[in-house]
């Protein structure tokens, strides 16, 4: 390790996290899209000149940020410094190198700085941010497209502005794709400039402490997080220790998530194996091997360490096993819109296993995967809408020592869009909107309550929903003695609804969401 003032080292540290914190608000207030702007649906990071993750901000999602981690070497692999000029900025969406699903886009932001005595500026570090885009044609929010080619518009690595250029037949290629195209540039210019904000206020920085480039500091901080991080294991018993869950869909199939965490203590390292996990699924719900590591990283380290920054050296010890074709390994084409529902629910599983090597830290199972809805219809004067996705959490599990938290799901870090918002942007008109009583398993510990949800679309044609919802069947398990949560439910005009896929209503339907509540933690 190099030899840092313990001072100047935290204030490094706290300049970094500020900084990709302002990259972060930077982008959620020029945002397009109302789950970016309003919920957070994003992640942003902050990488160094070998493309490893060493600072993100606090905002976003766990899905988006640790694939965000490993999504820049890919970005890197195809485009290293020796092929990029100043103003150069790279994209992609390609789901099985970065978050999972098309409607994500990652961009990175090179950070160029003359070092030394150089004449030409070099690379010192990138700036990456992913977000949820309203639209990328193909299917929409949904887990109805029956490969990956049928869920939108795939965009390989390549160059989005070319020395501070826009890329003309790329941007072209992209804008002619989709249905929305005013929201997508407008997001990706938000992407770009949350990355030039971060240049920006890296270039302070480093002009503050002398600094040439990060190097150094990034290895200190990445070197202490590992080392941390392997100290953490190394107080753990050796063994390993089994998890499973039941995943129920809304057309009856089920989907077993199986896993085992294996512990090494003498080495400091885990490896998660989910052999014995469900085949990939006919339905758009498939999970790709970042994704499924994002979220199994974070379990683990939410049980094990939380108060390690999270990045390159932290993330190093955690190894998986993931069988290839396996609903949490997808190859393609095997289709992935809707994976957050298994990537969500994983913790589930994975909480089952850490409960046997720090049940003081674990919880019971919650809802898992936020609720996810896309109304798309017509205005009486014909013309088109399609709103973005809105999002619903039910109850999370209880814990040892505190009730689970209601209509708030963990693992993921988003927000509700606010029903104002919603009813601004499309003409839904919501009818309720309250928590579910009684709907968490009772225990030493309650479970968190799920809520309801109804509404409508004041239209006079038909409309379309595309509606990806779990656990109407199978109710969130309690945990040492505690009692399950409620199951869900999701009615049209009180009926059940049993498909995955977009389905027609008309104007005087009623959407009625009954979302689970959380188990609870021991017995009483």
């Amino acid at each position: 390790m190099n030899d840092f003032d313990p001072i100047e080292l935290e204030i490094l540290w706290q300049s970094l996290i500020s900084t990709v914190n302002e990259q972060a608000r930077a982008l959620q207030r020029s945002a397009f899209s109302p789950i970016v702007r309003e919920a957070g649906d994003l992640a942003n990071a902050l990488f160094d000149q070998r493309g490893r993750m060493v600072a993100q901000a606090v905002t976003g999602t766990p899905g988006h940020i640790n694939s965000l981690a490993v999504g820049a070497a890919s970005m890197l692999d195809e485009f290293p410094p020796e092929a990029l000029v100043p103003g150069d900025v790279l994209i992609t969406n390609d789901p099985y190198k970065t978050a999972g699903q098309l409607l994500d886009v990652t961009v990175l932001v090179p950070v160029w700085r003359k070092v030394g005595g150089d004449e030409f500026p070099s690379i010192v570090a990138y700036f990456g941010s992913t977000i949820h885009h309203t639209d990328v044609g193909g299917y929409g929010i949904g887990a109805g497209g029956r490969d990956c080619f049928e869920e939108g518009l795939w965009i390989p690595i390549c160059k989005l502005m070319i020395a501070g250029e826009r890329n003309e037949d790329v941007w072209r290629f992209i804008l002619s794709n989709v249905r929305q195209p005013d929201h997508m540039a407008g997001d990706l210019h938000a992407q770009m400039a949350s990355g030039e904000v971060g240049a920006q206020r890296l270039a302070v920085l480093c002009d503050s402490h002398g600094l040439n480039d990060i190097e150094e500091l990034s290895d200190e901080i990445i070197n202490r997080s590992e080392v941390a991080t392997r100290a953490s294991i190394r107080t753990l018993t050796s063994g390993s220790f089994p998890g499973a869950a039941v995943l129920d869909l809304a057309d009856g199939s089920q989907i077993d998530i199986v896993c085992s965490i294996n512990v090494d203590a003498e080495a400091g390292e885990i490896t998660v194996d989910y052999t014995g996990t469900s085949p990939a699924s006919p339905w758009g719900i498939n999970v790709v091997r970042n994704y499924t590591h994002a979220y199994t990283t974070f379990t683990v380290r939410s049980v094990l360490n939380p108060e390690i920054p999270n990045n390159y050296g932290s993330l190093l010890p955690i190894k998986m096993v993931a069988p290839e074709g396996s609903i949490v390994n997808a190859v393609l084409p095997q289709p992935g819109t809707a994976r957050h529902v298994v990537g969500m629910f994983l913790p589930n599983a994975l909480l089952k296993a850490l409960a046997q090597i720090k049940p003081e830290s674990s919880m019971a199972e919650g809802s898992g995967a936020v609720w996810t809805m896309q109304v798309s219809g017509a205005h009486e004067d014909g013309s088109p809408f399609l709103t973005a996705m809105f999002t619903y959490a039910g109850g999370v599990g209880a814990r040892a020592t505190k009730p689970g938290l209601s209509a708030c799901s963990y693992p993921t870090g988003i927000s509700a869009v606010p029903i104002e918002v919603i009813e601004a942007s499309a003409p839904i008109h919501f009818h309720c909107k309250e928590l579910r009583e009684g709907s968490g398993g009772e225990g030493q510990q309650t479970g968190g309550l799920g809520q309801t949800i109804e509404f409508s679309v004041d239209t006079e044609r038909m409309w379309e929903l595309n509606a990806v919802t779990s656990r109407l069947v199978e109710a969130p398990q309690g945990i040492f003695g505690g009692e399950p949560g409620s199951t869900g439910a999701f009615t049209v005009n009180g009926e059940q609804v049993l498909t995955q896929s977009r389905i027609t209503l008309k104007p005087e339907d009623v959407v009625r969401l009954e979302l689970p509540g959380g188990g609870g933690y021991g017995a009483n």
